[in-house]
C-alpha cells in the first residue's frame, strides 16, 4: 500500500480495520450456502445480519419472497454520520449450484495456500465481508461523513433478480452519491457492464404424417430457419465491438421439438440468451427478431412464431470522469490494486441501480470472474480480501469527507 497517499485520518482507519474477521466473516457466509436456484439465501441473509448487529451498525430485513430477505446494513445516521447524499454497496447472497467435481467440501470453507476456498468465496461472499468489516472500521474510528454508507444485499441475483426488482421498487428512502457493487473484478474498477435477456420463442407448425412431410409444416425446420438469423445478427454485432463492453452477443441455450420421428414436428420451442449492450431494450430486440423472421418468409403458411422475455437485467455505463470513478480507482491504487479501468461482460445487480434508481455504479470486488465464479473448488485469496477491504474504506471517506 502507498502509505505516502492517504492521509493520517486514512491511515487511522485503516489500521482499525479487523482483518482476521475478515477471513471468518467469509468462511461463515460460505458456510452458510444459499444455492440457486432453489431459494435458500436465508441462512446467508442470517449470518450477514447477525455479524452487522455485532459490529454495532443497523440491520433491516425485508422479504422479496416468503423467506428470501434482502438485508440492509447501514452506518446509520446519526453522530459523527451527516444527513448529506450517501455511499451505497451492493451484493447478493445467493450462490450458484455447487455441483459435482469438488476436491474440497463445497460449503465448508478452508483456508489454504493464503486462499479461502468454497462455493461463493469469490462470488461474491468475500466481497459481501470485505465491505462490512470496512464498514465496521468506519463506525469505530468514528469517521466523520457527510452521508450514510450501505450495504444492499439482494436475493436471487443468480436466477430471476427478485431481490433486486425488490428493492429498486421499494427504493432505497434518499439520494446515494453512487453505487459500489463489490462483484468479483480482480479489483479492476469497472464502469460499464453489458445486460442479458431471456428470450423464448415457440414456434408452431402443422403435424403430418413423414411418409409424406409436404402435407404438414415443420416447426423443427422453421426454427432451424429462424437460428440462422441469430447467427447472422451475432455475427453483425460482433464486427462493430465497443472498446470496454466487446459486443452484444446470443447464445442458443437449449432446444426442445417435435413428438416422435415418424411425425412431422408441429412445435419446437427455443431458449435464448441475449447479452444486452447499455441502453438495449429486450422487448425492442424480440420484436426485431420476430419481425425479421416474417421479412425472411419464416412465417405464413402454416407457420407461426410467439415469444416473450422471461428474464431482464440491464446494462450500465458510468463516464470515467464521474467523482465516483475517481474516487474508486484512486483507493485502489493507493492500497496497490490494478492501476486499470475497464468494462464487464457479464451482468449484475448494478444495471437496476443506474437504470430505474439513477445512482452512478461501478463494479470492484475482490476475486476472479472468470478463473473463479461458477467454477470448481472456487476460492478467493485473503490477500484480495485485504485489498478490498481497505479500498472500500478509502472509497468511502473520500466520497463522504465532510
Amino acid at each position: 500500500m502507498d502509505q505516502l497517499a492517504c492521509t493520517p485520518r486514512e491511515r487511522a482507519v485503516l489500521d482499525l480495520l479487523d482483518l482476521d474477521g475478515l477471513v471468518d466473516l467469509t468462511r461463515a457466509l460460505i458456510d452458510a450456502g444459499g444455492e440457486n436456484p432453489g431459494s435458500t439465501e436465508q441462512e446467508t441473509a442470517r449470518v450477514l445480519a447477525t455479524a452487522g448487529l455485532a459490529r454495532g451498525l443497523a440491520v433491516r430485513t425485508d422479504d422479496a419472497a416468503p423467506q428470501r430477505p434482502n438485508v440492509d446494513v447501514e452506518l446509520a445516521p446519526g453522530g459523527a454520520v451527516g444527513e448529506g447524499p450517501g455511499l451505497l454497496f451492493l451484493g447478493h447472497s445467493d450462490v450458484v449450484p455447487a455441483g459435482p467435481g469438488w476436491s474440497r467440501e463445497p460449503f465448508r470453507s478452508v483456508v489454504d495456500g493464503g486462499r479461502v476456498f468454497g462455493r461463493g468465496a469469490t462470488d461474491m461472499k468475500g466481497g459481501l465481508a470485505a465491505v462490512l468489516v470496512a464498514m465496521d472500521a468506519l463506525r469505530r474510528a468514528g469517521a466523520p461523513l457527510t452521508g450514510p454508507v450501505r450495504l444492499a444485499c439482494t436475493v436471487d441475483e443468480e436466477d430471476l433478480g427478485l431481490g433486486i426488482r425488490h428493492l429498486t421498487t421499494r427504493g432505497l428512502g434518499r439520494t446515494f452519491a453512487g453505487c459500489v457493487v463489490a462483484e468479483p473484478t480482480d479489483l479492476q474498477t469497472v464502469i460499464a457492464c453489458r445486460g442479458d435477456a431471456y428470450l423464448e420463442v415457440t414456434v408452431t407448425g402443422v403435424p403430418a404424417h413423414s411418409g409424406r412431410p409436404e402435407d404438414g409444416r415443420n416447426a423443427i425446420d422453421a426454427a432451424s430457419r429462424l437460428l440462422a438469423l441469430v447467427r447472422e445478427d451475432h455475427e453483425a454485432h460482433a464486427r462493430t465491438p465497443d472498446p470496454l463492453l466487446g459486443s452484444a452477443t446470443w447464445n442458443i441455450g437449449r432446444i426442445d421439438g417435435g413428438r416422435a420421428t415418424s411425425m412431422v414436428a408441429a412445435q419446437c420451442h427455443l431458449w435464448l440468451d441475449r447479452r444486452l449492450m447499455p441502453g438495449e431494450e429486450p422487448e425492442a430486440i424480440l420484436s426485431g427478431l420476430l419481425a425479421a423472421a416474417d421479412r425472411a418468409g419464416i412465417t405464413g403458411d402454416g407457420i407461426s412464431l410467439n415469444g416473450t422475455v422471461t428474464m431482464s437485467m440491464p446494462g450500465f455505463r458510468t463516464p470515467r470522469e464521474h467523482p465516483l470513478v475517481e474516487a474508486v480507482h484512486g483507493a485502489v491504487r493507493t492500497v496497490g490494486g490494478p492501476d486499470s479501468i475497464g468494462g464487464w461482460s457479464a451482468a449484475c445487480d448494478g444495471g437496476f441501480v443506474a437504470q430505474d434508481l439513477g445512482v452512478p455504479t461501478v463494479v470492484m470486488g475482490p476475486g476472479g470472474l472468470n478463473d473463479q465464479a461458477h467454477q470448481v473448488d472456487e476460492s478467493v485469496a485473503v490477500e484480495e480480501l485485504e485489498l478490498a477491504a481497505r479500498a472500500y474504506v478509502l472509497t468511502a471517506l473520500r466520497m463522504l469527507s465532510p
